[in-house]
């Protein structure tokens, strides 16, 4: 038998490759169907309500974000799309959903809200202007948008939804640059366009981008969170056991009635509802609070004063009191008044007398 090999054969090794290697798995390039461009139309809807609210108060101009339209779009059609330069913000999410998606804006459009930011009018700002100050004002603006949006998304899916501060850049599709590369590993992607409106400045569109995988993810949550609990099972009922017919029972003769003996009967006694307690008796579980510490002030007096009277108080001023010269001084513990006093002196410090005590009772609530 000839050793020789054939030109088949001699082929298939040149490629790397043999007759009875096995055929490589192609994988199938995921899709959505209609009912799911229709949920994630009404997601994006939702949420990108909430959007506008957060926008508008941040720009003070009143913002709409209307017509979600949902479409798929290959890097291609995205490069095509996209012929002039525009600002890219790719959103990730750390909490609740795995994946991001990329907001695009033109340039123009993100000129007129940075300017807003920064508090200008947005009237005649040229988009060649877009430093790295505006970019972040542009940044801050679409981080308040997409939390809120994170928000809407967290009460409809019942289930808390975080995002990381987004990234921003000027991004031309025509060339290679750090979005444009991040998109490329999508494959097909679906895009989801709105309606942008900002006062008189703004009518134009605002489009988000994600990989077809995120957009089925945020479809499955919707679907779960709306779907109704399964009813729970009913137990099956037992068999009901027919009672056996009842069997003759011999009776016996009735006993005669034996004499009741006499009992004596008397009023009975009862101790009283409410024991007298004295006043000085202290719960026992008291001594617990012992060595918590307590503020105790003394109030010399007061006064009023108008508001006037008080601003022309200088050093030297002198206040006068609502008591006299004598009067008993007031024991506070922790503003509750205690007891009162007279004022006296230990060696260089003051110091208060007590003369009389509030009753126990009152201070600490013992009927």
């Amino acid at each position: 038998m000839s050793e020789m090999l054939s030109q088949d054969e001699i082929d298939a090794l040149l490629r790397g490759t043999s007759d009875n290697s096995a055929p490589q798995e192609v994988k199938q390039e995921e899709h959505l169907d209609s009912m799911e461009s229709d949920a994630l139309g009404e997601i994006g809807n939702i949420s990108f309500g909430n959007s506008a609210t957060a926008l508008s108060t941040l720009l003070q101009q009143k913002v709409e974000i209307t017509t979600p339209v949902v479409s798929e779009v290959t890097i291609d059609a995205l490069r095509e799309r996209y012929p002039t330069p525009h600002v890219a913000l790719r959103v990730g999410y750390t909490e609740g959903l795995k994946g991001e998606n990329v907001l695009v804006l033109t340039r123009e459009d993100a000129a007129i809200i940075s300017d807003l930011m920064l508090g200008g009018t947005g009237v005649g700002v040229d988009p060649e202007g877009l430093d790295e100050i505006r970019l972040s004002a542009v940044q801050e603006a679409m981080n308040q948008m997409m939390g809120a949006a994170a928000t809407s998304l967290s009460t409809v899916f019942s289930k808390k939804i975080d995002i990381s501060p987004p990234l921003v850049e000027v991004f031309d599709a025509t060339k290679t640059q750090t979005i444009i590369d991040r998109l490329e590993l999508w494959e097909t992607m679906v895009l989801i366009e709105f309606n942008l409106k900002v006062g008189t400045l703004i009518d134009s569109k605002i489009v988000q981008i994600a990989p077809i995988e995120f957009g089925k993810q945020l479809v499955n949550e919707l679907m779960a969170a709306t779907s109704p609990a399964p009813a729970p099972v009913a137990p099956k009922p037992e068999p009901t056991k027919q009672p056996e017919p009842a069997r003759p029972v011999a009776t016996a003769p009735r006993p005669e009635p034996k004499a009741t003996p006499e009992v004596a009967v008397s009023q009975a006694e009862f101790m009283p509802l409410h024991a007298p307690t004295s006043h000085d008796s202290v719960p026992a579980n008291l001594g617990l609070l012992y060595d918590v510490p307590l503020n105790v002030t003394v109030e010399l007096g007061r006064t009023k004063r108008s508001v006037r009277e008080v601003l022309e108080l200088s050093q030297g001023s002198i206040i006068e009191l609502d008591k006299l010269a004598g009067e008993p001084v007031d024991i506070y513990v922790n503003q509750q008044r205690i007891a009162r006093g007279e004022v006296v002196v230990i060696e260089e410090n003051f110091g208060v007398r007590v003369t009389e005590i509030i009753q126990p009772h009152e201070r600490i609530g013992i009927v």
